[in-house]
């Protein structure tokens, strides 16, 4: 059963050397040894949610990754001796020297259970520090920990942890401060009236001292303005802020990235393992400030989407100076798989692999597919000339430092290929191995009902993973297969997202863009970005060692003649390894 159980355990992805992970921490860079360090929440002791301490890893390229044997931070203090819960990294000292001190910000816990369904527990989780003088082989906690002792004390929060550092010029200039400035956000919510995060000062040369500023947004409870946007829950946790720029620099837009708990609608089926929570993003612009205390929060909301919709949570980032890009990481959860196989196979959960977030905009667009634009609640359509609009999104797309897996991986390619439906014994790539990655596009013609590719997972082409678009719903859909194992089946919930395609308008005509897939397939870890602005992460468990190969279909609406879809071109890479 062991040997079974891990041919699941990805091998690019970072992750512990055994036991349960959840939550990235602290991901960041050191110019002075030009080293990215990545730690995460950890259980040393066991496969589930318990002891919680930080494991660390480190990497030259954010690709290749060296995972240390042993916690970099323990429960050995009162006042985190019942967790260490996630933080962030600064690459300076608590007087913001860039002498070769590093810095860790966490949440320190010292009282549970902590839950935003019950009364809120002031000091079970506090503001601690610790500090590393080796490039981060070992770390010293302040003797003036906690420097926070929890929330503010005339806010009744549902939760207070996870904070995050970083400068914040558009808020700065917002309160007349300057560009350097340095702001910390705290996740949480507040009783009755809906997540938010707390924004305070932090003094750049004494990062002990954080000043209370106020809410960062009001969007009420269960804010959920169609299925675009997905419901922003009750409570927040691993809350991001950032200013992100289109790829000409020619627009800027403020977002926060952040898990919602408590949602109501469902990113669980019924019957599911999955706890009731979704992976967001929102896009805000700062409200003018007089200098005072504010009495109403910073933000103002404009739009929002959802950041991965499958088994990802808990995003957390950094900005790289290295590439001038935003990096995300999120956990990879494992709670599709029954608790007792977790045990067995001494592991549980990864990160995933390193996401650049930016601003996409998209100019001259006269439609969506299905959907009128105004309806679409995870972009802003503003008019343009001709009666076009210019739509912004956030565009999340695989670190394109990932192409150094590709190594010696055998390449495939596939182009102009007119689609129908699957057919019997259909293999168009074949596969060798379970590590690899695919990049594909689509023409779609207005009389296809569903487009996209079959993965197979058994030599007899009988097991299959299907990823398909379906227009006229506006869905991009994976239906992974049942699992028959020690007697038992388990079965796996359908992953769902909306998605549409853009028609422009250009000198030429009009035309719609065209459907692009870049998957990524490590073990079990199925990673997945449609047109780089929905995002689905999955897991895929079977009992083969490896694929057998991927198809590719399109089938047409009821009715209708002509070819439903053209395979424009494909390409995998089979075999990935990290170095």
């Amino acid at each position: 059963m062991v040997q079974v159980l891990s041919r699941w355990r990805p091998v690019f992805h970072c992750i512990s050397n055994h036991s349960w992970l959840n939550d990235p921490c602290a991901p960041g860079y050191d110019p002075t040894t030009d080293t990215y360090h990545l730690a995460f929440q950890w259980n040393p002791n066991g496969a589930q949610w318990a002891d919680m301490a930080w494991g660390k890893s480190t990497s030259t390229d954010v690709v290749s990754w060296k995972t240390s044997t042993k916690p970099c931070l323990d429960r050995d203090t009162p006042y985190d001796k019942l967790g260490v819960f996630t933080g962030c990294f600064r690459a300076t000292g608590i007087n913001g020297a860039a002498d070769g001190t590093l810095t860790y910000l966490y949440t320190a816990v010292s009282k549970l259970p902590i839950h935003h369904s019950l009364p809120y527990n002031y000091g079970s989780e506090t503001l601690a520090i610790a500090t590393s003088k080796d490039g981060g082989n070992t770390w010293t906690k302040l003797e003036s920990n906690p420097i926070l002792p929890g929330p503010p004390s005339e806010i009744n929060v549902t939760g207070w942890r996870d904070p995050y550092v970083c400068t914040w010029p558009s808020l700065s200039k917002a309160l007349n401060g300057s560009e350097e400035a340095l702001y910390g956000i705290i996740s949480g919510g507040v009783v009755g009236k809906g997540p938010t995060s707390f924004v305070y000062s932090v003094d750049r040369s004494d990062l002990t001292q954080w000043r209370f500023l106020g809410p960062a947004i009001d969007v009420g409870l269960n804010f959920s303005p169609s299925r675009w946007t997905g419901d922003q829950g009750v409570n927040w946790e691993v809350t991001n802020f950032m200013t992100l720029a289109n790829e000409s620099r020619s627009r800027t837009q403020d977002f926060l990235i952040f898990g919602a708990e408590d949602c109501r609608a469902r990113y669980a089926q019924e019957g599911s393992l999955r706890p009731n929570r979704g992976q967001l993003w929102l896009a805000a612009d700062v409200r003018p400030q007089d200098g005072s205390a504010p009495s109403a929060p910073f933000l103002e909301y404009r739009y929002g989407g959802v950041f991965d919709h499958g088994l990802c949570y808990a995003a957390n980032g950094f900005y790289d100076p290295k590439t001038e890009q935003q990096i995300v990481f999120g956990w990879v959860t494992e709670d599709d798989l029954p608790v007792d196989l977790q045990i067995e196979q001494n592991w549980s959960g990864c990160l995933s692999l390193p996401r650049v977030v930016s601003l996409m905009t998209i100019d001259n667009v006269v439609r969506a597919r299905a959907s009128e634009l105004e309806s679409i609640t995870s972009i802003n359509a503003e008019s343009g000339s001709n009666g076009t609009k210019t739509v912004s999104t956030m565009r999340i797309s695989p670190d394109k430092r990932l192409e150094a897996l590709r190594g010696a991986a055998k390449k495939e390619e596939l182009s102009q290929v007119s689609l129908g439906p699957v057919k019997e014994g259909q293999l168009q790539l074949p596969l060798l191995t379970s590590r690899w990655e695919l990049e594909a596009e689509f023409a779609v013609s207005n009389h296809c009902q569903n487009v996209g590719i079959v993965i197979h997972h058994s030599k007899d082409l009988d097991m299959q993973t299907r990823l398909y678009w379906s227009p006229s719903s506006e869905d991009f859909i994976i239906e992974r297969p049942n699992l028959t194992i020690s007697k038992r089946t388990i079965q796996f919930q359908k992953e769902s997202a909306p998605h549409t395609l853009f028609t422009v308008r250009s000198a030429g005509g009009e035309m719609e863009e065209k459907l692009r897939v870049h998957a990524f397939y490590d073990g079990s870890v199925l990673e997945v970005y449609v047109n780089e602005r929905t995002v689905i992460t999955t897991r895929v468990y079977t009992l083969e060692e490896r694929c057998f190969g991927l198809g590719f279909f399109a089938e047409e609406a009821d009715g209708a003649q002509g070819v439903p879809a053209t395979l424009t071109k494909a390409t995998v890479w089979d075999g990935l390894v990290a170095e």
